[in-house]
């Protein structure tokens, strides 16, 4: 199926936000999707392969997607401990935009979106999801992949023990995971379950949701637990781990980038 990309903007509370649109060409979208880029909370965009090359094969299977370039924190040094001096794209304000671009979106269509992040955009669409919920907006579905939803990693010793490779046993570490995410709330005081860290918050009334995790991530601990924490809360979740490491979709040459745009694509569509 051929697609339309666009290039636009929409008004947010603080500034105007870029969003990019791809859409079927030749035919009425069946559903529509917001979808949110990873980058630690302080890099990414648009133009990532994380972000753009989901979002065109969404497109081709009859979706309305949207993606957006949300306001990055500081940028973070996972070897050093962050300048927390005030700044003004700490939280709230990508979780601000996150919203602001999804309640527009439903306007513009005109019904439920759904919604999807990878990495510290899967923590962004939770907790966007948790503000629609809160306003009566709660999107249809949601798509989680390899999330960090947590302040503090959960401890999985099974997870842990099976991973593979120094960088793998490296990344996500307690100290590299408190850094970032110190650094992108800008305050000890801020690391606790809530809107910045949607693992461990009230979660009742969340749609139904895709988690998907990869098999060799640390980060895989807090995808486990938030599915976990859904289902607790009454929540209709599909969980799947696929083989291989960290951001698997910002590969779109591996098998896991396939499985994991495939099942997304399904779960989207469901009922359309």
């Amino acid at each position: 199926m051929s697609i339309e990309i666009v290039d636009g903007q929409v008004e947010g509370r603080s500034a105007n936000v870029p969003i990019r649109d791809y859409l079927p060409a030749d035919s009425k979208p069946l559903k529509t999707m917001l979808w949110v880029h990873g980058g630690g909370f302080s890099s990414g965009g648009r133009d990532q392969a994380e972000s753009h090359e989901p979002a065109k094969r969404w497109a081709e299977r009859g979706i309305h997607v949207r993606t957006l370039d949300y306001r990055l924190a500081p940028r973070g040094n996972p070897f050093k401990d962050p300048d927390l001096t005030e700044h003004p794209n700490r939280f709230p304000a990508a979780l601000h935009d996150v919203v602001d671009v999804a309640e527009a979106l439903a306007t513009q269509v005109d019904s439920l979106i759904s919604i999807g992040g990878a990495s510290a955009g899967a923590n962004l669409a939770a907790a966007a999801t948790l503000v629609l919920r809160d306003l009566g907006k709660t999107p249809e579905a949601a798509f989680l992949a390899y999330g960090t939803f947590h302040a503090v990693l959960p401890e999985n010793e099974t997870d842990e023990s099976e991973l593979r490779g120094f960088l793998t046993k490296w990344a996500f570490n307690p100290q590299m995971f408190y850094r970032m995410n110190v650094n992108y709330v800008g305050s000890d005081e801020a690391l606790k379950p809530g809107l910045a860290f949607p693992g461990g918050a009230d979660l009742s009334g969340f749609p139904r949701s895709l988690v998907v995790n990869s098999s060799n991530d640390r980060l895989r601990k807090s995808g486990t637990r938030f599915a976990g924490e859904l289902r607790d809360c009454g929540v209709e979740v599909s969980e799947h781990t696929l083989a291989g490491s960290h951001a698997f979709l910002n590969k779109p040459k591996s098998e896991s980038f396939e499985l994991g745009v495939n099942l997304a694509a399904e779960w989207i569509l469901r009922s359309a």
